[in-house]
C-alpha cells in the first residue's frame, strides 16, 4: 500500500463536535490536559521529533531545517503502523513531540491523554483565524485548549476514466441512481469491466459515503450520547452499495491502494474511483501512462441534494511528553500556515491545506496537466463547500471503524449484509462506550 493511502482517515468536523467530545470526557484526567503546558522558549538549539505518514515530508522538513538551524526537526514515516506506532511509544513514555493524528482519532486519543495543550503560547492561540474554521473547533475540543493545528482535509469526488465512459456510449453520471445504472451499461458492454470497487476493508471511506448523505453517527444531548450509526440515512448507502455487490457490477477483491488496485486500474477493468482531494497524486504517481484519461467531477448526488462528503485528512498534534512546546508550536505553525510549505506538502504529498493561505495556492487555480489541465481543484473546493458540518465524531471510533470493517468483509463474502454491518458497528459504539464508563444510548 502507498504512503498516500496509509495515512486514509476521514477529516472535517462540526463546529460542535468539540463540544459534544468535551462533553463525553467528563473529567480532566481522562480526557487530557486540565491546563495548558508550560511555553518558554529553550535556551539554545533543540532537536524536535515529527512523525507523519505524509509521502515527501522530509523534503518540507529539510527546508524548515535550513531556515531554522536553532529548532531542528527530525521527521519519521510511521506509515505502516501509525496508531500502533504512537499507541507503543505512548506507553513508553517515548512520544514524539508532535505527531500527525486523523480528526476522527483525536477523541480516541484525548482519552488516553495523549496530548498537551499549548494555548500557553501565543502562536498557538492566535493560530485560529488561520484555519478554516471546522477544522480548527475539532483540534481545540470546543475552545478548551489547543492540542492540535489541522493540517489538510478530504473532499470527496467522482475520478472517471473518461475515454471509457465515451467508448461505450455511457454518461458521466451525476446521481447515484445514474451511476448504478452507468455500473449496469458499463458491465453488460465488457464483462471484465466494472464501474469501481468496494473495498470492505476500509471503515473511513465508507463512512465518507454516509456522512454525504447527511447521516449522523453520534449526538450528544441529555448529559450522553447518542448514537445513531445505523440511521435510515446509512441504512440507504449501505443498501445501495449492496445491490451493486450482490448484482456483482464493483469489485470486492481489492484493497486501496494496493497494487492489484492499481494493476486493475492499469488493465482498463475499472472505470472510475470515488476519492478524495488528496487522491489526485495516487493516480498521477502510479498510472502516469493514463495521463489525460482522467478527469475529476462532482460525487454522484441523492437525488438533488447537492451534499458531499469527505475522506481523510489530520492535524498535527501536541504529544504529552515533548519537552520543547515553545519550538514545538513554532514549527507546526509554520508547517501548516506558511504558504511555501503548504505549496510544497501539496504538490509531494498531495495534502488539500486547512489553513485559509493554502487554500489560495496558485497549484490550486490552475489547470493539472495529468487530468488534461482540468482545474481539479475548483471541484474539490465545491465540494468542501457542500460538506455537513454538523458531522460528529464519537470517543470511541477507532473500535467502531474496526467492527464495521470486521462486518462488511463478511458481507462482502457473502455472509450478512452491510446493514448487518452498520448494526455491528453501532453495538460495537454501545459496548466500548460503556466499558469506558461514559453515559451514552442508542438511537436510530
Amino acid at each position: 500500500m502507498s504512503n498516500t493511502v496509509t495515512r486514509i482517515r476521514l477529516a472535517v468536523v462540526a463546529a460542535a463536535a468539540g463540544v459534544l467530545v468535551l462533553a463525553g470526557c467528563s473529567s480532566s484526567d481522562s480526557s487530557g490536559s486540565s491546563s495548558a503546558a508550560s511555553c518558554e522558549p529553550a535556551k539554545g538549539k533543540v532537536t524536535l521529533q515529527y512523525w507523519n505518514t505524509v509521502p515527501g515530508m522530509d523534503d518540507v522538513v529539510a527546508l524548515w531545517n535550513k531556515k531554522n538551524p536553532d529548532i531542528h526537526v527530525e521527521t519519521k514515516n510511521i506509515s505502516n503502523d501509525q496508531y500502533g506506532t504512537l499507541g507503543n511509544a505512548l506507553k513508553a513514555d517515548k512520544a514524539p513531540d508532535l505527531a500527525q493524528v486523523g480528526y476522527d482519532q483525536l477523541p480516541n486519543l484525548r482519552t488516553q491523554n495523549a496530548f498537551v495543550d499549548a494555548s500557553d503560547c501565543s502562536a498557538a492561540a492566535k493560530a485560529k483565524s488561520k484555519f478554516v474554521p471546522w477544522t480548527w473547533s475539532q483540534t481545540s475540543f470546543g475552545d478548551t485548549g489547543v492540542f492540535a493545528l489541522p493540517q489538510d482535509t478530504g473532499p470527496m469526488a467522482l475520478y472517471v476514466r473518461s475515454d471509457i465512459f465515451e467508448k461505450y456510449g455511457v454518461a458521466v453520471p451525476k446521481t447515484w441512481d445514474e451511476y448504478a445504472a452507468a455500473a449496469q451499461k458499463l458491465h453488460k458492454a465488457d464483462p471484465d469491466l466494472d464501474i469501481t470497487f468496494f473495498d470492505p476493508n476500509n471503515a473511513e471511506w465508507f463512512n465518507g459515503l454516509i456522512w454525504q448523505n447527511q447521516a449522523k453517527m453520534y449526538g450528544y444531548s441529555g448529559d450522553k450520547w447518542h448514537v445513531t450509526v445505523e440511521s435510515e440515512q446509512s441504512k440507504q448507502v449501505a443498501e445501495y452499495w449492496q445491490k451493486l455487490i450482490s448484482d456483482k457490477l464493483v469489485r470486492t477483491d481489492l484493497a486501496n491502494g494496493s497494487t492489484q488496485m492499481y494493476a486493475a486500474y492499469q488493465k482498463d477493468q475499472i472505470a472510475s474511483y470515488v476519492g478524495a482531494a488528496w487522491g489526485y497524486s495516487m493516480f498521477r504517481d502510479n498510472l502516469p501512462k493514463q495521463a489525460g484519461k482522467w478527469s475529476i467531477v462532482p460525487m454522484p448526488t441523492w437525488g438533488t441534494n447537492g451534499a458531499s462528503g469527505d475522506w481523510g485528512g489530520s492535524t498535527v498534534a501536541f504529544m504529552k511528553g515533548g519537552k520543547h512546546l515553545y519550538e514545538s508550536v513554532e514549527f507546526n505553525t509554520w508547517l501548516n500556515t506558511d504558504p511555501e510549505a503548504l505549496a510544497l506538502e501539496n504538490k509531494l504529498g498531495g495534502l488539500y491545506p486547512a489553513a485559509n493561505a493554502g487554500l489560495q495556492l496558485p497549484a490550486l487555480s490552475k489547470g493539472v496537466p495529468y487530468y488534461n489541465n482540468e482545474k481539479i481543484f475548483d471541484v474539490f473546493a465545491d465540494s468542501s463547500k457542500n460538506i455537513d458540518t454538523s458531522f460528529t465524531w464519537g470517543p470511541t471510533q477507532k473500535t467502531v471503524n474496526l467492527a464495521l470493517q470486521d462486518a462488511m468483509a463478511k458481507a462482502a463474502a457473502g455472509d450478512g449484509t452491510l446493514s448487518d454491518a452498520l448494526s455491528a458497528a453501532q453495538s460495537a459504539a454501545v459496548k466500548s462506550m460503556k466499558d469506558q464508563a461514559i453515559p451514552v444510548t442508542a438511537g436510530k
